[in-house]
Protein backbone atom coordinates (compact mmCIF):
# COMPACT_ATOMS: atom_id res chain seq x y z
CA UNK A 1 0.00 0.00 0.00
CA UNK A 2 1.47 3.00 -1.30
CA UNK A 3 -0.13 6.66 0.83
CA UNK A 4 0.34 9.25 -0.66
CA UNK A 5 -1.00 13.49 -0.79
CA UNK A 6 -2.56 13.76 -3.89
CA UNK A 7 -2.62 17.00 -4.36
CA UNK A 8 1.69 16.90 -4.34
CA UNK A 9 1.43 14.49 -7.30
CA UNK A 10 4.19 15.05 -9.86
CA UNK A 11 5.05 18.87 -8.53
CA UNK A 12 8.57 20.12 -7.91
CA UNK A 13 10.16 22.04 -5.03
CA UNK A 14 7.11 21.46 -2.42
CA UNK A 15 9.80 21.63 0.47
CA UNK A 16 11.78 24.35 2.30
CA UNK A 17 14.23 21.80 3.40
CA UNK A 18 14.49 18.78 5.09
CA UNK A 19 13.07 19.46 8.52
CA UNK A 20 9.85 21.56 6.76
CA UNK A 21 9.54 17.67 5.29
CA UNK A 22 9.69 16.17 8.15
CA UNK A 23 7.43 18.54 9.88
CA UNK A 24 4.79 17.81 6.87
CA UNK A 25 5.42 14.39 6.69
CA UNK A 26 5.48 14.07 10.87
CA UNK A 27 1.77 15.32 10.55
CA UNK A 28 0.89 12.90 7.69
CA UNK A 29 2.17 10.26 9.63
CA UNK A 30 -0.15 11.09 13.08
CA UNK A 31 -3.21 11.89 10.29
CA UNK A 32 -2.82 8.37 8.19
CA UNK A 33 -0.49 5.78 10.47
CA UNK A 34 -2.89 3.44 12.08
CA UNK A 35 -0.79 1.98 14.31
CA UNK A 36 0.65 4.17 16.99
CA UNK A 37 2.06 1.86 19.78
CA UNK A 38 5.98 0.61 19.59
CA UNK A 39 6.96 2.64 17.06
CA UNK A 40 10.74 3.06 16.42
CA UNK A 41 11.99 5.65 13.32
CA UNK A 42 15.07 4.06 11.87
CA UNK A 43 16.88 7.11 10.12
CA UNK A 44 18.96 6.89 6.98
CA UNK A 45 22.21 8.75 6.92
CA UNK A 46 22.86 11.50 5.55
CA UNK A 47 20.02 12.94 4.00
CA UNK A 48 17.46 10.77 6.21
CA UNK A 49 18.86 12.08 9.86
CA UNK A 50 16.81 15.96 10.14
CA UNK A 51 13.50 13.77 8.89
CA UNK A 52 14.15 11.56 11.13
CA UNK A 53 14.88 13.31 14.13
CA UNK A 54 11.24 15.29 13.34
CA UNK A 55 9.63 12.56 12.98
CA UNK A 56 10.83 10.58 15.98
CA UNK A 57 10.15 13.95 18.19
CA UNK A 58 6.52 14.07 16.68
CA UNK A 59 5.62 10.70 17.39
CA UNK A 60 7.62 10.29 20.61
CA UNK A 61 9.64 7.29 19.27
CA UNK A 62 12.79 6.59 19.67
CA UNK A 63 15.00 7.35 17.02
CA UNK A 64 17.92 5.31 15.46
CA UNK A 65 20.12 4.77 12.32
CA UNK A 66 20.37 2.29 9.45
CA UNK A 67 23.73 3.06 7.66
CA UNK A 68 23.04 1.71 4.51
CA UNK A 69 25.24 2.89 1.44
CA UNK A 70 24.58 2.28 -2.42
CA UNK A 71 27.05 0.77 -4.71
CA UNK A 72 28.21 3.58 -7.18
CA UNK A 73 28.83 3.39 -10.77
CA UNK A 74 32.81 3.81 -11.24
CA UNK A 75 32.54 6.52 -13.73
CA UNK A 76 29.37 8.16 -12.26
CA UNK A 77 29.54 8.17 -8.44
CA UNK A 78 26.41 10.14 -8.23
CA UNK A 79 24.58 6.90 -9.25
CA UNK A 80 24.42 3.22 -8.43
CA UNK A 81 23.36 -0.25 -9.70
CA UNK A 82 22.77 -1.78 -5.78
CA UNK A 83 23.49 -0.92 -2.26
CA UNK A 84 25.42 -2.66 1.21
CA UNK A 85 23.66 -3.22 4.20
CA UNK A 86 25.93 -3.02 7.81
CA UNK A 87 25.50 -6.63 7.53
CA UNK A 88 27.66 -6.86 4.54
CA UNK A 89 24.72 -8.32 2.74
CA UNK A 90 25.09 -6.48 -0.70
CA UNK A 91 22.32 -5.98 -3.33
CA UNK A 92 22.92 -5.68 -6.79
CA UNK A 93 20.31 -4.63 -10.02
CA UNK A 94 21.68 -7.67 -12.35
CA UNK A 95 20.23 -5.73 -15.33
CA UNK A 96 21.74 -2.92 -14.68
CA UNK A 97 24.91 -4.22 -13.90
CA UNK A 98 25.09 -6.18 -17.24
CA UNK A 99 23.96 -3.21 -19.12
CA UNK A 100 26.55 -0.95 -17.79
CA UNK A 101 29.18 -4.13 -18.16
CA UNK A 102 30.79 -3.52 -14.80
CA UNK A 103 32.81 -6.88 -14.18
CA UNK A 104 32.56 -9.08 -10.84
CA UNK A 105 36.46 -7.89 -9.52
CA UNK A 106 34.96 -4.50 -10.07
CA UNK A 107 32.23 -4.91 -8.14
CA UNK A 108 34.24 -6.63 -5.16
CA UNK A 109 36.56 -3.72 -4.80
CA UNK A 110 33.09 -1.14 -4.93
CA UNK A 111 31.77 -3.59 -1.89
CA UNK A 112 35.23 -3.40 0.06
CA UNK A 113 35.42 0.50 -0.29
CA UNK A 114 31.52 1.07 0.44
CA UNK A 115 31.55 -1.78 3.36
CA UNK A 116 34.55 0.68 4.90
CA UNK A 117 32.68 3.71 4.56
CA UNK A 118 29.72 1.84 6.72
CA UNK A 119 32.06 0.82 9.54
CA UNK A 120 33.69 4.25 9.77
CA UNK A 121 29.84 5.76 10.15
CA UNK A 122 29.13 3.61 12.24
CA UNK A 123 32.20 4.65 14.60
CA UNK A 124 30.96 8.53 14.15
CA UNK A 125 27.76 7.90 15.20
CA UNK A 126 28.34 5.42 17.45
CA UNK A 127 25.93 7.11 20.15
CA UNK A 128 23.16 6.62 17.66
CA UNK A 129 24.05 3.37 15.56
CA UNK A 130 22.87 0.54 17.45
CA UNK A 131 20.88 1.94 20.26
CA UNK A 132 17.46 1.21 19.95
CA UNK A 133 15.26 -2.54 19.43
CA UNK A 134 14.11 -3.57 16.51
CA UNK A 135 12.58 -6.79 17.36
CA UNK A 136 8.93 -6.99 17.98
CA UNK A 137 8.97 -3.14 17.12
CA UNK A 138 6.91 -1.24 14.48
CA UNK A 139 9.59 0.28 12.75
CA UNK A 140 9.59 3.39 10.44
CA UNK A 141 12.10 3.70 7.96
CA UNK A 142 12.84 7.33 6.79
CA UNK A 143 15.04 8.90 4.34
CA UNK A 144 14.62 12.24 2.57
CA UNK A 145 14.00 10.58 -0.78
CA UNK A 146 13.44 7.58 -2.84
CA UNK A 147 15.28 7.40 -6.09
CA UNK A 148 15.91 4.08 -7.39
CA UNK A 149 15.38 2.67 -4.16
CA UNK A 150 18.87 0.51 -3.76
CA UNK A 151 19.78 1.74 -0.45
CA UNK A 152 15.99 1.55 1.07
CA UNK A 153 15.54 -2.30 -0.41
CA UNK A 154 18.96 -3.06 1.44
CA UNK A 155 17.50 -1.02 4.65
CA UNK A 156 14.39 -2.93 4.97
CA UNK A 157 16.21 -6.22 4.11
CA UNK A 158 18.24 -5.24 7.17
CA UNK A 159 15.01 -4.65 9.63
CA UNK A 160 13.49 -8.19 8.80
CA UNK A 161 16.41 -10.11 9.93
CA UNK A 162 15.78 -8.67 12.84
CA UNK A 163 12.11 -9.75 13.54
CA UNK A 164 10.12 -6.24 13.49
CA UNK A 165 6.52 -6.44 13.90
CA UNK A 166 5.77 -4.27 11.19
CA UNK A 167 8.06 -2.19 8.65
CA UNK A 168 7.00 1.13 7.38
CA UNK A 169 8.53 3.42 4.73
CA UNK A 170 7.98 7.12 5.32
CA UNK A 171 9.98 9.72 2.61
CA UNK A 172 8.72 12.74 1.73
CA UNK A 173 9.39 12.57 -2.29
CA UNK A 174 9.72 9.09 -4.08
CA UNK A 175 10.03 7.67 -7.79
CA UNK A 176 6.42 5.94 -8.34
CA UNK A 177 8.38 3.09 -10.30
CA UNK A 178 11.14 2.62 -7.17
CA UNK A 179 8.28 2.88 -4.73
CA UNK A 180 6.41 0.09 -6.62
CA UNK A 181 9.07 -2.54 -6.26
CA UNK A 182 9.04 -1.78 -2.79
CA UNK A 183 6.03 -1.82 -1.61
CA UNK A 184 5.50 -5.66 -1.66
CA UNK A 185 8.28 -5.94 1.13
CA UNK A 186 6.63 -3.62 3.75
CA UNK A 187 3.26 -3.11 5.34
CA UNK A 188 2.69 0.67 3.94
CA UNK A 189 4.90 3.50 2.46
CA UNK A 190 4.02 7.01 2.63
CA UNK A 191 5.04 9.46 0.57
CA UNK A 192 4.12 13.00 0.00
CA UNK A 193 5.33 13.78 -2.91
CA UNK A 194 5.41 11.02 -5.56
CA UNK A 195 6.86 12.05 -9.23
CA UNK A 196 7.51 9.94 -12.55
CA UNK A 197 10.95 9.45 -13.18
CA UNK A 198 9.85 11.00 -17.07
CA UNK A 199 12.41 12.36 -18.22
CA UNK A 200 14.64 11.87 -14.96
CA UNK A 201 13.65 11.72 -11.18
CA UNK A 202 15.73 13.65 -8.78
CA UNK A 203 15.12 13.68 -4.94
CA UNK A 204 16.85 17.25 -4.46
CA UNK A 205 13.89 18.39 -7.05
CA UNK A 206 11.28 18.29 -4.52
CA UNK A 207 13.11 20.90 -2.15
CA UNK A 208 13.69 24.64 -2.93
CA UNK A 209 17.26 24.79 -0.37
CA UNK A 210 18.84 21.75 -1.02
CA UNK A 211 22.90 20.62 -0.50
CA UNK A 212 24.25 17.40 0.17
CA UNK A 213 25.25 16.76 4.23
CA UNK A 214 27.86 15.95 6.08
CA UNK A 215 28.58 14.00 9.18
CA UNK A 216 28.85 17.52 10.95
CA UNK A 217 25.29 18.35 9.87
CA UNK A 218 24.24 14.96 11.27
CA UNK A 219 25.97 15.21 14.37
CA UNK A 220 23.81 18.80 14.62
CA UNK A 221 21.05 17.41 13.85
CA UNK A 222 20.96 14.82 16.47
CA UNK A 223 22.34 17.28 19.08
CA UNK A 224 20.08 19.98 18.09
CA UNK A 225 16.58 17.23 19.01
CA UNK A 226 18.67 15.87 21.84
CA UNK A 227 19.79 12.46 20.93
CA UNK A 228 23.52 13.16 21.46
CA UNK A 229 24.90 15.19 23.77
Amino acid sequence: MIIDNHSLRNKFFVFSNREHAGEKLARFLEEKLEVKENLVVLAVPRGGVPIGCVIAKRLKAPLGLVIVRRIPIPWDTEAGFGALSPDGDVFIDERLKFALNIDDETIKGLVKKVLQEIKRREKVFSQVVGKVRIEEKNIILVDDGIAAGFTMFAAVNYVKKRNPKRIYIAVPTGCIDALKRLEPLVNAIFCLNIRSPIPYFAVADAYKEWRDLTDEDVLFYLRKYGYIT
